[in-house]
């Protein structure tokens, strides 16, 4: 008698588990996230730094308009790697919730409040007939009343807490070099030179300024901003990694 593949007939539909317990639909999404534009996040005693590379597919496309780190809140920033169409309408109901949070209780909403109501969702389509888990991990950097916080949300609407971490198809060189360099008590700008470092240790070739993105949020201000193209070409020339 012929046998299939293990996986034949356990991956057609989401809600089917297979005897070894998985769902097949789950693994394949995060698959995605695997093959995704790597993105490297930590956070140190005062400063918390998202940094995210992207890729010039082809060479009539303005790399401006492309946006790899996004603004949830005035407080807090996201990232994303793998199908960046999903990540764009998560990132957009994370700041909904923001949002509602902030009109309900007139307040910034706590990082992790906004997280879990994002791997909510995320769970809900691991859970129904006729949908496909969504196949993106977020990672999301802020300030609030705890302190600064930076977040995994996995494909099965899972989530962690880091002090560092990287996502993407660079994630394997870059977390090791995060495990042998990490320090929590370093300066603001040691902190992004160590994002980029780790970010330079997932590349083939050099950082250029312009295809990078970083994000920072101080324990003093409070408040996430992306950096300039002037202010992201002096760091990468001061910590070594430019082409």
């Amino acid at each position: 008698m012929a046998f299939g593949p293990p996986a034949l007939g356990y991956d057609r539909a989401i809600t089917v588990f297979s005897p070894d317990g998985k769902l097949y639909q789950v693994e394949y999404a995060a698959e995605n996230v695997r093959k995704g534009w790597t993105t490297v996040a930590l956070k140190t005693d005062n400063v918390g730094v998202l940094v995210a590379e992207k890729r010039r597919i082809s060479s009539l496309i303005d790399m401006n308009s492309i946006a790899k780190i996004f603004m949830v809140d005035s407080h807090m920033g996201a990232s994303f790697a793998g199908l960046a169409a999903d990540g764009r309408i998560l990132i957009d109901y994370a700041r909904r919730e923001a949002l509602n949070y902030r009109f309900v209780y007139d307040e910034p909403a706590d990082v992790e409040y906004v997280v879990k109501s994002v791997c909510d969702v995320k769970q809900l389509y691991t859970q129904h007939a006729g949908v496909r888990p969504f196949g993106v991990s977020l990672i999301f950097l802020g300030k609030d009343r705890r302190g600064i916080h930076v977040y995994k949300t996995e494909i099965n609407g899972y989530y962690f807490a880091y002090l560092a971490l990287a996502v993407g198809s660079g994630e394997q060189p870059a977390m090791e070099y995060l495990e042998k360099n990490y320090r929590k008590d370093i300066s603001k700008k040691d902190t992004i030179e160590l994002a980029l470092k780790a970010l330079r240790a997932a590349t083939e070739e050099g950082l250029a300024p312009e295809l990078i993105e970083i994000g920072v949020v101080t324990l003093e201000e409070g408040v996430f901003r992306k950096l300039s193209y002037e202010e992201t070409a002096g760091y990468v020339m001061e910590s070594g990694v430019g082409k």
